[in-house]
């Protein structure tokens, strides 16, 4: 089995973008806005080799790839207005995740788009992966609450309850609008999923394990509502959810592009 790679103009953006988000590491430095800038652009610009080449290709690791550049994009606009959320160790994780995604895009850029699929079949898969990046976000922000939380309880650090309740307010922000985004992808998939894949909507891998987030991040946003679900029981749900969400798309297409070598 052949695997298909990007084109050596691929490959030489995702290359550039890779090195670019590793220098600040290599260097022992905390990677700034400034610094990730170049490593942004260049990681958009492989991004589009890949989507808008002569022979459009999407899959599991382009839709990786463009989680983390969200998610860079959503961190980078989020420091200007809360500069006390930012942490170094999250910076250098993204920074190192991102890095691995590219090149992990350029190597299995997925496979070519189907060309009778309808032109909405952008905005779906835009809608997708957007839902994506806002959940991968407040993955990333839950991640620092309980870092928070944890400092707060062995009275390590200057950490205070704004930080935490700010951090846990961004948190549950990202998980409604990521859910809204997700609510609506799954009825475009489900109304007109005829005229998006050219067949009915059918109870595949990807639609089992998407319905299962969907009513897993309900419960969340219902025990928030209802209960007051915080803490270490909020995260535990939303990081079920997101997994079930990864496993929805990217591993169903993981498992279709590289363990079987074929499209869906």
């Amino acid at each position: 089995m052949i695997l298909p790679t990007a084109s050596s103009q691929g490959w030489l953006l995702a290359g550039a973008a890779a090195l670019a988000y590793l220098l600040p590491v290599i260097l022992g430095q905390a990677p700034s806005r400034l610094a990730m800038t170049p490593a942004w652009c260049l990681h958009a610009l492989a991004l589009g080799a890949g989507l808008f080449s002569a022979t459009p290709r999407f899959g599991f690791a382009p839709a990786l790839s463009m989680t983390l550049w969200l998610v860079l994009a959503t961190y980078a606009v989020e420091r200007q207005f809360l500069p006390q959320v930012h942490s170094r160790r999250a910076l250098i994780g993204m920074a190192l995740l991102a890095s691995a995604t590219v090149l992990a895009a350029a190597a299995f850029p997925g496979l070519p788009l189907d060309e009778r699929a309808s032109p909405w079949l952008a905005l779906h898969l835009t809608l997708g992966i957007a839902s994506y990046g806002l959940f991968a976000a407040a993955v990333v922000h839950a991640w620092l609450m309980g870092r928070a939380e944890q400092r707060m309880r062995l009275a390590a650090g200057p950490d205070g309850p704004l930080p935490l309740l700010t951090l846990e307010r961004l948190t549950f922000r990202f998980i409604a609008a990521g859910f809204i985004l997700l609510s609506a992808t799954l009825a475009q998939g489900w109304l007109f999923g005829e005229q998006l894949y050219g067949h009915a909507p059918r109870w595949d891998h990807k639609n089992v394990f998407s319905v299962l987030a969907w009513a897993t991040i309900a419960v969340l946003l219902i025990g928030r509502a209802r209960f007051g679900w915080r803490g270490r029981k909020a995260i535990r749900v939303l990081y079920i959810g997101t997994g079930l969400l990864l496993l929805a798309y990217v591993g169903s297409r993981f498992v279709l592009e590289v363990v079987l070598g074929r499209a869906a």
